[in-house]
């Protein structure tokens, strides 16, 4: 394969600019997932373990659940007013959610309003990013050189994998720097203070965004109610895009979020060792994703969609029983690089195929909602659903199944999704 045509330095600027906020959604969602523990102690205590991690991974997932009106609210306002604003928008009710968990003290300073206020910064973030992976794909997808739009998309995801990249850094610089009561007690809010800060940059990167040329040259744009009515209409394309999306969201909170909580509840390694391995991932995610995302260019979308979900199904959960079975750092970092491949090399052309298999008036909307759907129902829920499973099943591989269900589900996506009819109901003239 030959390397992927260089960015022009404008179009570079322009990739790095409307992939920002992607980086402070990931930089936060994971920051809740890696201090799961020490969030459920401050505002969810509770005697039994179990319970308080499985309150705190269900806020977690509460925040998913609102996916689904943001996509199609927020969407339809993208769709309506434009890319650049519709991010905007977007980041600032993240930006309110991140200070909402940053700041508010703990359960035994302020009761149940802690928990709650936990709970309704979740909500708006989940609100937000309803939309924020829609608006961020289809913007890159417009802006992109003609054949080029699986690499280009792929930054989108490629974004998320900096953050995680920066957020297991700074995991591991305070768990060397400060001792275990410590982080305990206020360390693990550095991470989410120092996202705080990092939001006014954000704003101003943000704003100077321009609209893409396509959505300008557009002579007619939707009414919300003629969007709404196509989300309706198009029922069968989003649940096919929701399944499509499943494999990829399932794998990506297996591998990210739920590793560290993985790595030191159930196999026993330090926290250290899971930080490394996070970093590791999140490094090989970054790699595999535009590499993919080109390839997607040369050979097309579906034999690599066919390919890695078959992939997935056969080996996620032989690989987690392997590592389960004799736990070491060593096995840990191999097994996850080889999920991580996985998930790279199905999303690098999963996110551009969901772009162009929706209807192009509605397609932020249509986009947002399937693959919002996907995290509520699916990917939100994974670090909740896998210790859940570990709990029922007594088998530390269980999760394992989880990745192999959602793989089947992104198989089935594909086949029905790249028939030589179109599922898509156009827009009345």
């Amino acid at each position: 394969m030959t390397s992927p045509t260089p960015a022009s330095p404008s179009k570079f600027v322009t990739v790095l600019r409307v992939t920002s906020g992607n980086f402070m959604e990931m930089f936060d969602f994971f920051l809740f997932g890696f201090y799961a523990s020490y969030i459920s102690k401050t505002f969810f205590p509770s005697d039994n373990e179990f319970a308080s991690l499985m309150l705190t991974f269900m806020t977690f997932g509460a925040g998913f659940l609102m996916r689904p009106l943001g996509a199609i609210l927020l969407g339809a306002y993208v769709d309506r007013v434009g890319r650049r604003q519709g991010l905007i928008v977007t980041l600032a009710l993240m930006a309110i959610g991140t200070m909402l968990i940053a700041f508010v003290p703990g359960y035994a300073t302020i009761g149940l309003l802690a928990p709650a206020l936990v709970l309704i910064g979740r909500l708006l973030q989940g609100f937000s990013a309803g939309v924020e992976l829609g608006g961020v794909s289809v913007y890159l997808s417009e802006m992109a050189t003609p054949g080029k739009k699986g690499f280009y998309v792929s930054w989108q995801s490629a974004s998320q994998q900096v953050a995680i990249i920066v957020a297991a850094a700074l995991g591991y610089m305070l768990n060397v720097m400060l001792t275990k009561g410590q982080i305990a007690d206020w360390g693990w809010r550095v991470p989410f203070f120092i996202g705080c800060m990092i939001v006014p940059v954000l704003f101003v990167i943000r704003r100077s965004l321009q609209e893409t040329e396509e959505f300008k040259a557009r002579k007619r744009k939707p009414s919300l109610n003629e969007i709404f009515r196509s989300m309706v209409d198009n029922w069968k394309l989003v649940i096919a895009g929701m399944m499509l999306v499943s494999m990829t969201t399932v794998s990506f909170y297996l591998i990210t979020v739920y590793t560290p909580t993985f790595g030191k509840n159930v196999l026993k390694l330090s926290t250290e060792d899971a930080l490394i391995v996070t970093f590791c991932v999140g490094i090989s995610n970054f790699i595999w994703l535009p590499i993919m995302g080109a390839l997607s260019d040369r050979i097309g979308r579906r034999p690599l969609l066919l390919v890695f979900t078959i992939l997935t199904i056969l080996t996620s959960y032989p690989a987690l029983t392997w590592l389960v079975n004799d736990a070491s750092f060593s096995k840990m970092l191999i097994v996850e690089l080889w999920l991580s491949f996985l998930y790279a090399s199905y999303n690098g052309a999963m996110v551009v195929a969901l772009t162009e298999v929706m209807p192009v008036d509605v397609r932020t909307a249509g986009f947002s909602l399937a693959y919002s759907l996907a995290t509520a129902i699916f990917g939100g829920f994974t670090p909740a659903i896998a210790t859940g499973l570990i709990e029922l099943t007594h088998d530390k591989a269980a999760p394992g199944m989880w990745m192999s269900f959602a793989a089947v589900c992104g198989l089935i996506a594909t086949l029905i999704l790249y028939r030589k009819k179109s599922l898509a109901v156009p827009l009345p003239a």
